[in-house]
C-alpha cells in the first residue's frame, strides 16, 4: 500500500486522540484513491451508540448498537472506502484484536466487536482494488494516539464533494479531526470522512467553500439551489469520464459522510446514540444539503471514561467539533 502524499501529511495533535483510550490509524492505496481508517479503543472497549441518518448507508454491526441489544462495548471503529466490499476491511480489524485476546468473552473465544460504515469512492481512483482485511490489519498497526493525519488520506483518500454534476465537476473531499476540554476537564473528540453529495459551507456565512462547480466559468453552481429549482441537464465538460448531471438518482449510492464522537465521559448505550444524534446538527450546519436520498450518513459515539458529565453538553460539543472538523476538510487541510 503506498503511503499519502507528503502535502496531505498533516499530524493534527488537536485530534480525536486527545480522548484518553482512543488510536487512529490509517492506510491507503494512492493510485486506487482508496483507503481505511481504524479508531482502536482500549482491551476493554468503549460504549458506543450510533444515529444514522442518511437513506444510503453501508454499514456493519449497527444493529448491536442499539441500547435494548446485549453488548454494551465496542472494540474498534472501521470507515472506509469500496462501497460494501470496503466492510471487509473490519475482518482484518478482528484479526488484529483477537491476536491480542481483545473482544467480548465468550465460553469458547473472544470475539472483538468491530462495528464499521463505508463511503462509495468506486468512482474515482480504481474501482477493482478496495479496502480488504489485510488493509484493515495494516490501519491497526499503524495507530496511534500521537494525533491524526488529516486530507485525502486512509478511508477519505477518495472522498469528493458536490456530485450533482458527476465527478468532473465535484470537489475534493476528505479526512478531518479536531477536539476540545470542556470547563469540567472532559474531553470531546471528533473524526469525520466527507464525501457528501451536497456542498461544504461556512456555517456562519453560508458561504460555498466547496462543491459542484460551475460547467463554465467560475465558482460554484449551489447544488442546494439547483435542486429547488428544478435542474434537469448539465452542460457536458469535453472529454468527460462520467455523464452529466440528469436526474439526482444518477449521484445515488455514490456519497456518504462517516463520523465518530468520542468523550472520557460516561455514558451509556442511549446517551451515546443521543450523542450522535446531536453531532448530526454539525454536519447539517456545514454540508447543505445533507442527509439526503443519496448520502449514507452515519455517526458513531464512544464513551471510554467515567467522569460524570450532562450529556446535552458533549453533545452541543459534538455537534461544534463536528462543523468545525468538516470545515477543515476543504480548506485547512487541503
Amino acid at each position: 500500500m503506498k503511503k499519502s502524499t507528503a502535502q496531505s501529511k498533516r499530524l493534527i495533535k488537536s485530534s480525536i486522540t486527545e480522548v484518553s483510550g482512543i488510536r487512529v490509524g490509517h492506510a491507503d492505496n494512492r493510485e486506487a484513491r482508496t483507503g481505511c481508517t481504524v479508531i482502536l479503543c482500549e482491551a476493554e472497549g468503549a460504549v458506543c451508540g450510533v444515529d444514522v441518518r442518511g437513506a444510503a448507508p453501508g454499514t456493519r454491526e449497527t444493529d448491536l448498537l442499539d441500547p435494548t441489544n446485549l453488548v454494551e462495548r465496542v472494540h474498534a471503529l472501521v470507515f472506509a472506502g469500496g462501497s460494501a466490499y470496503g466492510l471487509d476491511a473490519a475482518s482484518g480489524v478482528m484479526k488484529f484484536l483477537e491476536e491480542r485476546g481483545i473482544g467480548f468473552n465468550t465460553p469458547v473465544a473472544r470475539v472483538p466487536i468491530v462495528p464499521a460504515a463505508v463511503i462509495f469512492d468506486l468512482a474515482i481512483g480504481d474501482a477493482h482494488l478496495r479496502p480488504d482485511a489485510a488493509m484493515g490489519y495494516q490501519a491497526c498497526v499503524k495507530a496511534s494516539n500521537e494525533g491524526v493525519e488529516e486530507g485525502q488520506v486512509g478511508a477519505g483518500a477518495g472522498a469528493m464533494v458536490g456530485k450533482i454534476l458527476g465527478m468532473d465537476f465535484a470537489s475534493n473531499g476528505g479526512l478531518a479531526t479536531a477536539s476540545m476540554k470542556l470547563a469540567n476537564g472532559i474531553s470531546v473528540g471528533v473524526l469525520v470522512v466527507v464525501n457528501a453529495f451536497g456542498d461544504i459551507v461556512d456555517p456562519a456565512s453560508g458561504k460555498i467553500l466547496a462543491g459542484a462547480r460551475k460547467p463554465k466559468g467560475r465558482g460554484f453552481l449551489d447544488t442546494q439551489r439547483a435542486l429547488t429549482q428544478g435542474l434537469t441537464q448539465a452542460p457536458t465538460k469535453a472529454k468527460a469520464k462520467t455523464p452529466a448531471f440528469q436526474h439526482p438518482f444518477q449521484a445515488a449510492l455514490s456519497n456518504t459522510t462517516l463520523a465518530v464522537v468520542a468523550t472520557d465521559a460516561a455514558l451509556t448505550k442511549a446517551q451515546a446514540r443521543k450523542v450522535a444524534g446531536m453531532a448530526h446538527d454539525g454536519l447539517a450546519r456545514a454540508i447543505r444539503p445533507i442527509h439526503t436520498m443519496f448520502d449514507g450518513d452515519t455517526i458513531f459515539a464512544l464513551s471510554t471514561g467515567e467522569l460524570v458529565a450532562d450529556v446535552t453538553t458533549i453533545g452541543a460539543a459534538a455537534a461544534e467539533l463536528m462543523a468545525t472538523a468538516v470545515v477543515r476538510v476543504v480548506t485547512r487541510v487541503k
